[in-house]
């Protein structure tokens, strides 16, 4: 038997460790290449995409799943990662770092908003809309002008609270100039909610109203009698004017009557609720819809859903859209945001 020197015998223990290393890479190669091929690529991106994300979908494939796994995925997802070459690893693109942040935030926004006091959420949609500037004033025309009187008279007792300040007050000094006028004016309504009109005074009010239309060079927010039938006059009494100004003008006073969406927006509030969520709704759930158009869905729903017009609103939306609003959430939203809008609406039947 031929004996080895230490030298040699050194050497067959480096061969062993090498080839016992490449036994083991070949071991790992051949378990990533059989993960590899099960990995829905295709899956994990439908999850994160659109609104909403599919948490049990990413449990599923992207927790179970190996460091191979994930690497062939951000190799493969261009449009989420770029390959920095240099530095041989592959970079989250910034946008995907928002987009997922935002799409993961949905749901618990919804929750947060949905659990507190309905005055503390309205009052705080009106701070943020003066925060945003002059694109989100609509959005206190909503909380004015869909509000019954006391849930109105609640929210500026929240602002108080919140702000330490009125919700008038605040108005007035962020916007200036007509606009001003007509929203201060909206905020500070409280509107009788009984069901007698006087008949004379809605029709006179509806003459006034189609003369201001009419005046040429002259804004009907800019006229203080238009100013001062919508922000004090009664639903009923506005729908009493709503069919008497049909019927003088010929033409329908929701059809755009103003230079002002602020006038607009207010008269489909006031006169058509359902309507005008409807348009809210499906505005902010077309695919093409921007970050901002598509946060209405979330302040619709937890807004309306304890209440009985939010029935009414699903009716309306099926009606003008021709599906059922439960069947758009389930085909356009995702996961745990998508279950919860669907349980608020399921609230309404």
């Amino acid at each position: 038997m031929v004996k080895l020197n230490k030298v040699q015998l050194k050497q067959n223990k480096n061969t062993h460790r090498i080839n016992q290393s490449k036994a083991e890479t070949n071991t790992e190669l051949k378990k990533a290449r059989k993960m590899a091929h099960t990995l829905d690529l295709e899956g994990i991106t439908k999850a994160i995409s659109g609104m909403g994300v599919d948490e049990g979908a990413l449990i599923s494939t992207l927790g179970n799943s190996h460091k191979d796994h994930r690497k062939l995925f951000r190799k493969a997802s261009k449009s989420f990662f770029v390959e920095d070459e240099e530095r041989a690893f592959e970079k989250c693109h910034d946008h995907f770092v928002k987009h997922l942040k935002l799409e993961f935030s949905r749901f618990t926004n919804a929750v947060v908003m949905w659990s507190m006091h309905p005055w503390e959420r309205d009052a705080r949609l009106v701070k943020k809309a003066l925060k945003k500037g002059d694109e989100s004033y609509n959005l206190i025309v909503e909380v004015s002008c869909t509000r019954s009187s006391e849930d109105l008279l609640g929210a500026r007792k929240a602002y108080h609270s919140l702000f330490d300040q009125s919700m008038e007050e605040d108005i007035a000094s962020h916007i200036h100039g007509s606009q001003r006028k007509l929203l201060v004016g909206l905020v500070s309504a409280y509107r009788y909610e009984g069901n007698k009109v006087k008949e004379d005074s809605a029709k006179s009010d509806a003459k006034i109203l189609a003369e201001a239309v009419a005046s040429s060079g002259e804004k009907a927010i800019e006229n203080d009698e238009v100013v001062r039938i919508l922000s004090t006059r009664s639903k009923l009494h506005l729908q009493h004017l709503y069919k008497h100004f049909n019927q003088i003008k010929g033409s329908d006073l929701l059809g755009g009557v103003s230079e002002s969406s602020l006038i607009n927006e207010a008269l489909l509030c006031l006169l058509k609720p359902t309507v005008y969520f409807s348009k809210i709704l499906n505005a902010s759930l077309n695919k093409d819809a921007d970050k901002g158009t598509k946060k209405w869905l979330t302040r619709v729903f937890v807004t309306r859903a304890d209440h009985s017009d939010m029935k009414e609103i699903a009716e309306e939306y099926n009606q003008l859209y021709g599906e059922t609003l439960a069947q758009t959430i389930q085909e356009k939203i995702k996961g745990n945001y998508r279950d919860f809008l669907l349980t608020l609406l399921s609230k309404s039947n």
